[in-house]
């Protein structure tokens, strides 16, 4: 039966990501890239997939952690015989330069996995089962000088170790017992460029360990957070740091493909891939952490990426700016059965107009954070940006869409779209006020435009029966995504209409502290589980009317529904607490970062009491 999905940790070099279950088995590893086909996939199917594992003879139980400020990640094994520590590591070389002054770190396209025995005497094995092409390309490894080398096709992966490997039909093993103070690695490279030679020995392994180390203690002291949530604050950071594509600044959605929504269901899609309107959250919270360079680098591809200074923004991307195809892989059976197993993501063709009001958010947030003194790549032509970006959102704003939560239904005039473009216009505006080339005209418009539209939605979304903003103009169903708005001041988070808004989503949506996204039919199958984000933002909320006590309350106890090492997955089952969805999600951790810096925020203004808008 499939592993748990919170018991999965990552570890990566911004390039490619491993998952490495609780037992210190890796089921899913992607190389060279995030959106590369997967060669260890026992993560989606426990027979087909192929994994790296480790078994300790004996074994009773792991703990494990991340070593602080890094994602180097510790499993501890305890056996009948002793006690090792596992270190699973994907090397990364630090600049020459600080990051912010030159080019950030150089992944090494290599996975390092260290034991060292600590107490006693232990024993075990490495089995390496690659399956590449998420299984559909056939296996020849073979012994070359000490080393196995595993082909498909063109596809290669080289494995080293420091005790003799075998080979096993289509998998390899490397056997090993140690006492005390001695150690085994095992070096996985990924291509035939001769690189493993590189490393010599376990000297050489500390040295790289060493120099990974290194390069995430620097990154992390970086981050200018210092309030009382630093540590899940941290971690998040790093997360999302493994979420970046170093060479185009892209960040992906999750690390994975497939992993259920609803079980059972068929809503299992592919996240490794960059959506528009991750931007503002993410350059929201790559900035007010201090990490300039990486909001800056998410914007120059979010640029690039179009091409078109905004006439063509679109609101999916690879992470190289092309756009992948939705194609099932029926011959995997699926996180625990559910499939079908989807790669690539049929929404890049859907019409979101909120996208538009994403972006806009982002350039604001980022100018604003840099005293509108941008790099070159982000203020390049910038007011044509602002015109083409404002004419697409004002060419949409009579017209339906999918909106943010990709419903496979009709297209609806949906609130948190309206809402949206009210926010690319009133930041355009704002923008626009501080930079040279931007008639005071053209604001006006921008400005006046603004006002007529959210005069529209406050007065269409408002059902007065159900007491709440609606979801959906002139209906009754509610929707999470109103209380997003909110966050970007779309909606005065003291509207007594917004009140009763939050009380009628806690009523109608909410599962104690968690809340789901909406409950209306969406054209899928099966029910899914609560939006971690959506939770989240419920908390900034809550922060936002002054009820700063219950919303700490509420952060505080969301955290703690993350796994051992802090990291969430997209969704939570209400009923079991079990985490749904790919795994670790960016949005999610996105979210809890604004959420942080969000509450500390309101406390310094309202105090911790709430001030009068506390109930």
């Amino acid at each position: 039966m499939s592993r748990p999905i919170s018991d999965y940790a990552i570890v990566g070099d911004t390039h490619a990501n491993a998952l490495i279950a609780r037992d210190g088995s890796v089921d899913w590893l992607c190389w060279p890239r995030h959106d590369s086909p997967a060669l260890f996939l026992s993560l989606l199917d426990d027979e087909k997939g192929g994994s790296c594992r480790i078994e300790l003879d004996g074994c009773s139980g792991t703990t494990r952690r991340y070593r602080p400020g890094t994602n180097v990640l510790e499993t501890t094994f305890t056996t009948a015989g002793g006690r090792a520590r596992l270190t699973d590591l994907m090397p990364v070389k630090p600049p020459d330069a600080e990051p912010d002054e030159g080019p950030d770190g150089e992944g090494e396209s290599r996975l390092i996995r260290l034991v060292a025995c600590e107490q006693g005497r232990v024993s075990g094995r490495f089995r390496i089962r690659p399956t590449f092409d998420y299984a559909r390309r056939r296996c020849a490894p073979r012994l070359e000088a000490g080393t196995v080398l595993f082909e498909a096709g063109d596809q290669r992966l080289r494995v080293t170790a420091s005790h003799p490997l075998a080979v096993e039909g289509e998998a390899a093993s490397c056997a090993f017992t140690l006492a005390a103070g001695e150690t085994a690695y095992l070096i996985l490279t990924h291509g035939e460029d001769g690189r493993a030679a590189e490393i010599e020995g376990a000297a050489g392994v500390r040295a790289c360990l060493d120099r990974t180390v290194d390069y995430w203690e620097r990154w992390s002291a970086r981050c200018t957070y210092d309030g009382p949530y630093r540590e899940a604050v941290l971690r998040s950071a790093l997360c999302l740091k493994l979420l970046t594509y170093a060479p185009t600044g892209a960040i992906v959605a999750a690390a994975t493909a497939g992993l259920p929504e609803a079980v059972p269901g068929n809503r299992n899609y592919d996240y490794r891939f960059t959506w528009m309107r991750d931007a503002s959250f993410t350059v929201t919270a790559f900035v007010m952490l201090g990490y300039v360079r990486e909001a800056s680098e998410f914007l120059r591809f979010l640029r690039e990426a179009d091409g078109s200074f905004g006439r063509d923004t679109r609101l999916l991307y690879g992470i190289t700016g092309e756009t992948p195809p939705e194609e099932a892989l029926p011959h995997l059976s699926g996180w625990r059965g559910v499939g079908p197993v989807l790669i690539g993501n049929a929404a890049v063709d859907q019409d979101q107009h909120d996208i538009y009001g994403e972006l806009m958010r982002a350039l604001c947030g980022f100018l604003e954070a840099v005293g509108y003194d941008p790099p070159e790549k982000v203020n390049d032509r910038l007011p044509e940006v602002l015109d083409n970006l404002t004419a697409r959102a004002l060419a949409c704003r009579d017209a339906p869409d999918h909106g943010i939560w990709e419903l496979r239904t009709e297209r609806r005039h949906l609130t948190h779209t309206k809402a949206m473009i009210w926010v690319a216009l009133d930041n355009a505006a704002r923008i626009g006020r501080n930079i040279a080339g931007v008639p005071p005209a053209r604001i006006a418009a921008w400005e006046r435009a603004a006002a007529e539209i959210r005069e529209e939605y406050l007065t269409r979304a408002w059902n007065p029966e159900k007491q709440a903003f609606a979801g959906i103009y002139d209906t009754d169903i509610l929707d999470a995504a109103v209380l997003r708005v909110v966050l970007f001041g779309a909606i005065d988070a003291r509207d007594p209409r917004i009140e009763a808004t939050l009380a009628a989503i806690e009523r109608e949506l909410g599962a104690g502290d968690l809340i789901y996204r909406y409950r209306a039919p969406d054209g899928l199958d099966g029910r899914e589980a609560t939006f971690t984000p959506c939770a989240f933002w419920r908390v900034g909320c809550l922060a936002l009317a002054g009820r700063t006590a219950e919303a700490t309350a509420v952060f505080e106890r969301l955290i703690a529904r993350g796994n051992d090492l802090g990291l969430f997955a997209e969704e939570i089952d209400a009923e079991t607490g079990e985490q749904r969805g790919n795994t670790p999600q960016g949005f999610t951790h996105m979210a809890l970062i604004n959420a942080a810096i969000r509450l500390q925020a309101c406390i310094a203004e309202f105090g911790m009491e709430g001030g009068p808008a506390a109930r």
